[in-house]
């Protein structure tokens, strides 16, 4: 499958009026480090947000968001942490909503990292990037035991090349 198959518009939830009311509580508390770098690394072009799951295809996206920024096109792309992101409203946050193009590296069609984010901030609409269709493997693996390390880095190396190609 090529990359733009994997970036198709999903069906907004404000189209089909269904949602999941969740309560966080605002973080008291701030690391400076995280802030700290979301400020130095604000004019980046592309920012990079990701599945953070625990199964297979969620490791796969992990791994492909941090060769794509701290490997292939550091110059050009910023790594979000999503869970900073997600739980409050600082520089993480503004990474997303500021980003002159949004990339949601989702593991698998459920894209839960891209869903998070539109929760707190109206209107997002980031390029979803499916990266379980940008490579070959048996679909009925789920694990991350499943596959050995060096192909899970293989298939991640693989997406993050023909995502490197489209920036």
């Amino acid at each position: 499958m090529n990359f733009k198959d994997c970036c198709k518009p999903r069906t907004t939830a404000e189209e089909n009026g269904e949602y999941e009311e969740i309560r966080i509580a605002k973080a008291k508390n701030n690391c400076h480090l995280c802030d700290d770098y979301a400020d130095r690394q604000k004019e980046k072009p592309v920012a990079v947000m990701c599945c953070e799951g625990a199964c297979l295809r969620g490791e796969i996206a992990r791994q492909t968001a941090n060769i794509l920024c701290h490997s292939l096109v550091p110059e050009k792309t910023v790594r979000v942490c999503l869970g900073g992101a997600f739980t409050k409203d600082s520089g993480q946050r503004d990474l997303v909503r500021k980003a002159g193009r949004l990339l949601s590296l989702e593991g698998c069609h459920v894209n839960c990292a891209s869903r998070m984010m539109a929760g707190v901030i109206e209107g997002l609409e980031p390029e979803l990037v499916i990266t379980d269709r940008l490579f070959d493997f048996d679909r009925s693996l789920f694990g991350i035991d499943d596959m050995p390390p060096e192909k899970i880095r293989a298939h991640a190396m693989t997406v993050a090349r023909t995502i490197a190609a489209t920036l």
